[in-house]
């Protein structure tokens, strides 16, 4: 991405790839209306290329004058589109070899190959999203839930940039003050008050960062979900439990115990959340070699997952093997769920007994029955609350969250700073690291290879 963004054209395939209706090549740069021109044969023989109008036509190698597809095209004038730029799309028909012989005849006629997330890229550095909102793009790219799309939707708007932004005016009102004490130190400027601008900057400045770093686990539980490993004995129905999450067969279930070798991962939504469930083999002792990697394996993800859902046979009770399992997890946050409720003729289960259990669900997993309350207290185990944040629609990230922390000390330095009566140099630094650090956030003051690490998460295209 070092090219000049002035003078350069870039090009790329914006579509996924496989066989569609429809593939879309996307051009942008000041070379574009002069690359259509030279390759699309037009239907209509008095066509103007007025922006943002769809034309159908033809799209012709130059050198042999070969109909390459049968496309619609739309120039789109700067500023008025996603780069400020000028942009031509191509709307072609969506085969992989056919898309493949369009870019290659876009580039030979002057544009280079776009490097991932360039487009994106100069949308930011020609002023027309924030560094948020390109972030957002890739968040709405990589959703693996509804709500993380309405999440990210949400900061796309510009939502995390309006509750950082009067943070910052806070701040430069603070500074300038303190600047003036700075600049006349003959004149016998004094701060106007301590008190005040200590409590400006608790309520204008201490407490905004502090609920945006409260969302910022939050943000990452939407984007990233969590890892969920079904943990028990051999027999007592994690796979069908699976396959009822999923509503799919997709784990082999018998009657007979060590069915299960290796895990089975897969992705479901629980109330927005994506969560990676994944089902193990049961953990017993005196197991066959097979089995006993496949146990070895169970272990390892049990110690890495999130949460754990201990399984055990409502039919058979609790036995000493489900203690010992329930030691090797309890480590973990754990909700207990009792299966096979249909076959025990409204026998009563309280495994209260168990060490530091907090959470236990009844179900059958074979005729889904308490499968809606297991997902409403796995909801419950990783999400706990906190509505307001939800309402706010705002999900910093790793990177803003790092950011934040370090403009909340900063905030909280020139607090201590002023109830000290320290110097004004000492407060205008701190000041100074503050704004800086939330200028950051919104890409004013972005170092280069972080925003090149931002923007090579994106896909060819975009």
């Amino acid at each position: 991405m070092n090219r000049s963004y002035n003078d350069s054209t870039i090009a790329a395939i914006s579509t996924p790839p496989g066989a569609g209706g429809i593939g879309i090549i996307r051009i942008s740069g000041p070379a574009s209306l002069t690359i259509l021109r030279s390759l699309f044969t037009p239907k209509d023989k008095k066509c103007s290329y007025q922006s943002h109008r769809l034309y159908y036509g033809h799209l012709r190698d130059p050198q042999s004058g070969r109909i390459v597809d049968e496309v619609l095209t739309v120039y789109m004038a700067a500023p008025a589109t996603y780069t400020r730029e000028d942009v031509v799309e191509l709307h072609c028909h969506g085969s992989h070899l056919v898309l493949g012989n369009v870019l290659e005849l876009v580039l030979h006629a002057g544009a280079d190959l776009a490097d991932p997330g360039e487009f994106t890229k100069r949308a930011f550095l020609n002023g027309r999203i924030d560094l948020t909102q390109a972030e957002a793009v890739i968040d709405i790219l990589a959703a693996k839930t509804r709500k993380g799309v309405d999440l990210a939707q949400e900061q796309l708007s510009g939502s995390l940039y309006h509750r950082i932004d009067p943070v910052r005016q806070s701040l430069a009102r603070g500074r300038a003050v303190v600047e003036v004490a700075i600049d006349f130190p003959d004149e016998d400027v004094e701060i106007a008050d301590h008190s005040q601008l200590i409590r400006q900057l608790e309520d204008e400045v201490v407490a905004p960062l502090e609920e945006l770093l409260a969302g910022a686990g939050r943000g990452r539980l939407y984007r990233e979900g969590i890892s969920m490993v079904i943990a028990g004995l051999p027999n007592v129905g994690k796979s069908s439990l699976l396959n009822t999450l999923l509503q799919e067969e997709r784990a082999l279930v018998t009657p007979f115990p060590g069915t299960t070798r290796d895990s089975i991962e897969e992705l479901i939504d629980i109330e927005g959340v994506p969560v990676k469930i994944v089902d193990t083999a049961g953990i017993r002792s005196g197991a066959e070699e097979v089995e006993e990697l496949g146990i070895l394996r169970a272990r390892e993800l049990i110690n890495r997952a999130d949460l754990v859902l201990f399984l055990v046979d409502g039919t058979a009770g609790l036995s000493e093997a489900d203690r010992t399992l329930y030691r090797e997890v309890c480590h973990k946050p754990v909700i207990a769920v009792v299966n096979k409720v249909d076959l025990c003729g409204g026998r009563e289960f309280d495994l209260a007994q168990l060490d530091g259990l907090k959470s236990q669900v009844v179900i059958s997993a074979k005729e889904q029955i308490g499968i809606a309350g297991l997902k409403k207290e796995i909801y419950h185990q990783v999400v706990a609350g906190n509505e307001q944040w939800e309402e706010q629609g705002c999900a910093p990230n790793f990177r803003h969250k790092v950011a934040l922390r370090a403009a909340l000390e900063a905030a909280r330095r020139v607090m201590i700073t002023l109830e000290q009566g320290l110097t004004y140099d000492l407060i205008a630094v701190d000041l100074q690291e503050c704004l800086d650090c939330l200028s950051e956030i919104v890409g004013e003051t972005t170092a280069e290879d972080v925003l090149d690490v931002i923007f090579q998460q994106f896909c060819l295209g975009k």
